[in-house]
């Protein structure tokens, strides 16, 4: 027999493998200083392109403002307890009520966080008769859900509608069996690719099998559409979207997040989800300055202008100098390069070090091996020249790597 810290000390996973290098430098870094476009790293100004901080949010005078006196006037525990015993408040009630009218649902729940939510919300609404069929790059979070659900799942690939197709008329065929009901997840902005979920598409499908529409739209809520409202409104599909998702980590840059539907779902995810019925409420001062900062989304439509004229402008330059940006229709913007892991960190670090510029590095297992990708999040706080700075950058890495020079045996030190 094992034992399991033994176990655990012989396999660390695939990313926790490279822990002792990359700890402090390439994962868990220190960004420091005031949010912004620029922030220091290990003491050294740097230009960030890693926070999800899509509309500039995090240091607005108003929404600063809001949270400090929140604070002050409620601290941070209360209200005390789980929002069904004694956590219960009208602001609570009123940010729910204006997320749901901002996405044209009847109903909103809050959730304590994101992640958390999605994950519990999926195993609130399906049981073991029940089929889930969902995109094959779905987050984690979705995955983790359907870990908790006891019935059949069934995965699509990504975007591609006959797979699809095929996938929900097997569902079907199990459902008439176990006399079940058939939910389809999926997200409204995929946050790697950056492109969009075929929403409409899926939509369509609902004419050939009965099935309802679950999206998790965490990167599109307050990026995306007229108002900000989504990708459901972008596609001018939100009607046929039965359950939205969206966090307050990105676009608000705050805590939290919801779920909007119709008042029956919304009733039952209020009495059956576990990670809200167990689970201490929203405190206050998140509360209160949630509610400023979608009044903020809501009201101020040039900050939205701002990260899309940043995004454009950085997808255009990067493409036109022949970067692979894939399949990206939104503001997340991957830049896919070809190297090992020596070669990533070495370049990693020359960005850093070197060049100033700080993003976040992705490599296998998310995505395939031989794959690396440095990923930029645009937002209204960066600048024009930001964003030309960052074009000259990557067109001198880009060609260092193509020389080789980062070729190396060993992961780079720093």
């Amino acid at each position: 027999m094992a034992d399991l810290f033994e176990k655990i000390k012989e396999n660390r996973g695939e990313l926790g493998k490279w822990s002792k290098v990359a700890h402090g430098y390439f994962a868990f870094p220190k960004l420091e200083g005031e949010i912004n476009n620029k922030m220091f790293f290990r003491g050294k100004e740097v230009l960030q392109w890693s926070l999800n901080n899509y509309l500039g949010l995090a240091n607005h005078p108003d929404v600063r403002k809001v949270d400090e006196e929140a604070s002050k006037e409620w601290g941070l525990a209360y209200p005390m307890g789980a929002r069904m015993m004694s956590g219960n408040t009208n602001y609570h009630e009123q940010l729910e009520e204006e997320l749901a009218e901002f996405e044209s649902k009847e109903a909103a729940i809050l959730l304590n966080f994101g992640y958390q939510g999605m994950t519990s919300a999926i195993d609130a609404l399906v049981d073991r008769n029940d089929v889930v069929v969902y995109d094959a790059e779905s987050h984690a979070c979705i995955l983790d859900g359907l870990r908790l659900h006891l019935g059949k799942r069934l995965v699509y690939q990504h975007n591609d509608m006959e797979s699809l197709e095929k996938m929900l008329y097997k569902a079907e065929k199990i459902a008439e069996k176990t006399k079940g009901a058939i939910l389809v997840i999926t997200e409204g902005v995929f946050g790697m690719s950056g492109n969009e979920g075929a929403l409409k598409d899926i939509i369509a499908l609902k004419a050939k099998v009965p099935f309802r529409l679950f999206v998790d739209d965490a990167h599109g809520f307050g990026t995306m559409g007229p108002t900000g409202a989504g990708t459901g409104e972008k596609q001018g599909c939100q009607d046929g979207v039965d359950i939205y998702f969206g966090t307050f980590a990105k676009a608000m840059a705050s805590i939290g997040g919801f779920i909007a539907s119709t008042e029956d779902i919304i009733d039952y995810l209020r009495y059956n989800m576990r990670s809200q019925v167990y689970a201490k409420s929203l405190p206050m001062p998140l509360v209160v300055g949630n509610l400023k900062r979608l009044d903020i989304l809501k009201n101020s439509p040039e900050i939205r202008e701002k990260l899309w004229t940043i995004a454009n402008a950085l997808q255009k330059g990067l493409k036109e100098n022949g970067f692979n940006l894939g399949t990206t229709s939104t503001q997340v913007t991957p830049v896919i390069l070809s190297g090992n892991i020596p070669e990533a960190t070495n370049l990693t670090v020359d960005l850093r070090e070197n060049y100033g510029l700080f993003c976040s590095i992705v490599l296998y297992p998310i995505v395939p091996k031989g794959v690396l990708m440095l990923r930029l999040i645009p937002t209204a706080m960066h600048t024009l020249e930001d964003v030309e700075y960052t074009i000259n950058t990557f067109k001198e890495v880009q060609a260092k790597l193509k020389n080789g020079e980062y070729q190396s045996e060993m992961v780079a030190s720093f």
